[in-house]
């Protein structure tokens, strides 16, 4: 039989002391409400404070899923299975999401999990396809709803409330206070948790500054600013797909390098370019607003603001990237000096003065190398990290940071090591296999 570990170990294996105001008042409200809203600034925790409660209520006596969660993006479906499997609850936990195999999912979902994470698309598919039961399936969690309902997911999530007959518990999941509540979820008089303007915010270290373009070259002042702020790891937003695209290659023609990143992009390049960016083999990420919330991507240390948006949550969404928990953190305005300001701002932020010569930045230190084989293949980071030593001749701080995927792996190495390492692991098994090791591009 399986045991749901304590709390006191739960957040030891997360490597957290304490929790928040939210995430208590989440735990406390979490049994005895039927319909619950919570809503919570970018970074304070809500993962944990829906997940905390879930793995209370889930009952290890009872065969088949219990739990849904419903995700807008596959990138926040993966990041709420990666906090779950580091709580280490015993509860088995599935994650379906378009551009995964449909064969391996099912097989997945024919010893069902305790836990199910999908995006709406895809769970409406399996819901047609009989691939989970739904008799013991009691709690759905709708995670960012109002993004949801923003990529026109509202059909879907339809779909999935309607086709869930024995539903006792419905919570809501937001950044933002600004959604009404969807009429087709039920939910009315819901308890509400609502932290969007609490006075301890996440983000009370952002110091906000804008940055005047001298004759109106915006992309000079881009680039000068990413020059001042050298290698801290910074996320540049614009409004566009194409705009990201755009910029990266004006910033590529400056001798700068960034990447960018956004919903057009094919899932497994969106997959690689998030775990580049987090393992420090990507500085600058020039993104659209998907990378505002709901992305397992680090705390940075800068966002800069190329295009504004237009709304005022978005704005605090793109923020809430940095100064989490307190820490310090910048938000940069690009502009023009005939800009005009969105309502939302009440005048123009302090004036950060660019320096007339910044030094090009260096490269990144590191390079991501990508591994076929992953946790079904029972390879573990200790593996990974032997068989670099080992055959590679690598010392321990020349491997950074390790992630393991179902099937692949990936693992960020020192850039002046790489290629000496690739000739001498060419041909090398690890654990008795050869796997395809390459360079991310």
């Amino acid at each position: 039989m399986q045991i749901t570990p304590s709390l006191t170990t739960t957040l030891s294996n997360l490597g957290i002391l304490a929790l928040n105001e939210m995430q208590e008042q989440a735990m406390q409200s979490f049994p005895n409400s039927p319909n619950l809203m919570l809503l919570a600034p970018t970074g304070s925790g809500k993962t944990l404070a829906f997940l905390l409660p879930i793995m209370k209520a889930l009952r290890p006596d009872v065969a088949g899923v219990q739990c849904l969660i419903l995700s807008p993006t596959r990138e926040l479906a993966i990041q709420i299975e990666r906090v779950w499997q580091k709580m280490a609850t015993g509860f088995k936990v599935n994650t379906c999401y378009g551009g995964h195999p449909m064969q391996t999912e099912i097989r997945n979902l024919s010893q069902p999990p305790a836990l199910l994470i999908g995006t709406p698309g895809r769970i409406v598919e399996h819901l047609a396809r009989e691939s989970f039961g739904t008799e013991n399936l009691h709690i759905l969690i709708l995670d960012e709803f109002d993004k949801c309902l923003t990529l026109g997911f509202q059909e879907q999530m339809e779909i999935i409330v309607n086709g869930l007959p024995f539903l006792e518990k419905k919570v809501l999941v937001s950044a933002s206070n600004e959604q009404s509540i969807p009429h087709f979820t039920g939910i009315v008089h819901p308890k509400i948790l609502d932290y969007t303007k609490s006075e301890d915010k996440s983000t009370d270290g952002l110091q906000v500054k804008a940055v005047i373009a001298k004759d109106s070259n915006r992309m000079e002042a881009l680039y000068e600013l990413l020059c001042t702020l050298g290698q801290s790891q910074t996320l540049v937003f614009c409004n566009q797909r194409d705009a990201t695209e755009r910029v990266v290659k004006e910033l590529s023609d400056l001798g700068l390098q960034s990447s960018f990143f956004h919903g057009g992009m094919e899932q497994l390049i969106r997959e690689k370019t998030l775990v580049q960016f987090r393992n420090g083999s990507i500085v600058v990420l020039v993104a659209s607003d998907l990378a505002a919330r709901g992305l397992d991507i680090p705390e940075v240390k800068n966002v800069i603001h190329f295009e504004l948006p237009d709304r005022v949550s978005d704005f605090g969404h793109r923020n809430g990237r940095t100064a989490r928990m307190h820490n310090e953190g910048y938000a940069f305005l690009i502009l023009n000096s005939e800009t005009d300001l969105p309502e939302y701002l009440p005048g123009l932020p302090p004036l950060f003065e660019l320096p007339e010569l910044a030094p090009m930045p260096p490269k990144p230190e590191w390079v991501t190398l990508y591994i076929s084989g992953g946790k079904k293949d029972k390879l573990s980071r200790t593996d990974i990290v032997g068989f670099l030593s080992k055959k590679g001749e690598l010392q321990k701080e020349d491997v950074g940071k390790i992630e393991l995927l179902d099937h692949m792996s990936f693992v960020a190495v020192k850039k002046e090591l790489v290629r000496t390492v690739l000739k001498k692991i060419e041909g090398e098994k690890m654990k008795g296999d050869k796997y395809k090791i390459e360079i991310v591009r």
